[in-house]
């Protein structure tokens, strides 16, 4: 909130002192709320800084009909259609229409596709109500936001508003300016639109924090830090997918990934690869940094992979290749 807090400092309006205090505890949901609106993780942040921004000129008018956290959320679904006008959806590979690549083909990067990006998940979460926390997971899954990128800017607003937000529908419509009846349209098209484009939501998949998410994750880590690939063909599940924008391949089974990595990781040995754990999306995550040649034997980031693990194993990694993620997640530049 530096903006925000130098105009604060500078003394522009101090009858507006009190802004930050009552704005501050949203800024976490406000940032997710434009990352599911956005599916971008830069984009969120900006937009977020330029809703508090917004909220702050406006704050003598505020007349305190609406809580100030619903303020902000309807400022804040405005600042993103805005912005959303003039930007492409951010799909993943697996999103583009074509079908599964062979490990063997030629890595083809799309440089020019804004692809969609993962999320930090907040230290700051409160593990004393659980049910907040699992309904927060759900609505910024990767493969959710993924499913959102289908859906028009205001399908989107009206589906996260309801059913994320749990707004009424006359909310709704006032806030993005719309008749109840336009409400009630939009989101049942995005529903639709959201069943077709999306997976069936899969209960089975482990939370982070549990024991067997944990294991695996730690087996996962293990198995390319050994540069052990047979070891890690055998966590993947049957049908697992593999995909790592800004390359548009994406694969499918444990064997077809296996030869993909051996055929294209720089790594040569054992110890070439280093892998941190984190969380990301509300689901297991890791940062991989790759020892090269010209890095005089540091590990440098490469990766950061969001995996979906369940009973079966691993069935999905989204591996991510824009490094400018790890200051973002608070990752070192250097191992």
């Amino acid at each position: 909130m530096s903006v925000l807090a130098e105009s604060l400092d500078d003394g522009l309006d101090p009858d507006r002192g009190d802004f930050l205090v009552q704005a501050e505890p949203y800024r976490r949901e406000l940032l997710a709320h434009c990352y599911r609106m956005t599916g971008s993780l830069h984009d969120a942040e900006d937009l977020v800084q330029d809703t508090l921004l917004r909220a702050w000129k406006s704050y003598d008018r505020f007349e305190g009909k609406s809580s100030v956290r619903t303020w902000l959320h309807r400022i804040a679904t405005n600042t993103c259609l805005t912005a959303l006008e003039s930007r492409q959806r951010r799909p993943l590979p697996t999103g583009l229409g074509a079908p599964s690549s062979q490990p063997t083909d030629e890595l083809v990067q799309r440089a020019e596709v804004l692809w969609l990006e993962p999320l930090p998940d907040s230290v700051d979460d409160d593990p004393s109500d659980p049910s907040t926390i699992v309904g927060t997971r759900e609505s910024v899954r990767l493969a959710f936001v993924a499913a959102l990128q289908y859906l028009s800017p205001r399908q989107r607003a009206v589906l996260l508003l309801r059913d994320v937000l749990q707004w009424k529908a006359a909310e709704v419509a006032d806030a993005i300016g719309t008749s109840v009846a336009a409400v009630n349209s939009l989101l049942q098209r995005a529903r639709a639109q959201l069943d077709a484009a999306g997976p069936a939501q899969d209960d089975q998949l482990s939370p982070p924090e549990s024991a067997e998410a944990r294991e695996q994750l730690a087996n996962y880590i293990a198995a390319f830090e050994d540069y052990d690939i047979e070891r890690l063909v055998e966590m993947f599940t049957a049908e697992a997918i593999w995909e790592m924008p800004p390359f548009d391949g994406w694969y499918q089974g444990g064997p077809a990934i296996g030869a993909l990595i051996h055929h294209n990781c720089p790594a040569e040995k054992a110890d070439d690869m280093r892998l941190l754990p984190l969380t990301a999306n509300g689901q297991p995550a890791a940062a991989m940094y790759m020892r090269l040649p010209e890095t005089d034997g540091r590990h440098v980031p490469l990766q950061l992979h969001v995996l979906d693990l369940g009973p079966e194993g691993i069935s999905h990694v989204v591996a991510f290749l824009d490094t400018s993620l790890f200051a973002k997640f608070g990752l070192p530049e250097v191992l």
